[in-house]
């Protein structure tokens, strides 16, 4: 047993790490009027006002989130 060399550690081959993506969320539209879920959800967002942008990780609760206020917002996917 103390003959065998080292195991080397595997690495994946021909695969690329995982770039995470951001998504850029602008508010289009105003606040006044909705329910207030989706004002909280523009808040929760980071977003304030029309016009303001907030650059947000790529994950499922934000894309749910985004799901919630998609008449409120717009959205693209930014490659950092």
């Amino acid at each position: 047993m103390a003959d065998e060399p080292a195991a080397k550690p595997t690495r994946a081959r021909g695969k690329k790490e995982a770039v995470p993506s951001v998504l850029r969320v602008t508010q289009v539209r105003s606040a006044i009027g909705t329910k207030p879920k989706h004002r909280g959800t523009l808040r929760a967002l980071g977003l304030r006002g029309i016009g303001k942008t907030n650059d947000l990780p790529d994950r499922p609760e934000i894309r749910g989130m985004i799901a919630r206020v998609p008449h409120l917002v717009e959205v693209q996917e930014v490659t950092p």
